[in-house]
């Protein structure tokens, strides 16, 4: 079993993976080619997403019974222990540091009165 997902991807993209795989909902490709096909076709997503994001999830003989690969993803997959997980990054980490502590001005006179 094979499932590619694909997010702002142009349209003859998805028109090109409908040869080979159905099209369950807008971007959302299932199907059950070998592992000669799947990763040609992964080769040709990787290559014409343009801007788009894509990721790649097939069956596999592993201890999970799976393996998934992410083309131009925030959050990729990370061997631990032999187990694949997806790395998120941390959303504060690349905003700009740690959030102010304490009360705001404002927060304060809204929440205790007072000037």
């Amino acid at each position: 079993m094979t499932v590619i997902v694909l997010t702002n991807c142009p349209v003859a993209l998805r028109g090109f993976l409908t040869r080979w795989l159905l099209e369950i909902s807008p971007g959302v490709f299932i199907g059950g080619p070998s592992a000669r096909v799947r990763q040609a076709l992964w080769t040709e997503v990787r290559q014409y997403a343009g801007q788009g994001r894509a990721l790649l999830a097939y069956s596999d003989n592993s201890e999970q019974g799976y393996a998934f690969e992410t083309h131009d993803h925030k959050w990729h997959p990370v061997d631990h222990e032999g187990l694949t997980l997806i790395f998120r990054p941390n959303a504060r980490a690349a905003v700009g540091g740690p959030p102010a502590k304490g009360w705001s001005k404002a927060a304060k006179r809204r929440r205790f009165g007072g000037r």
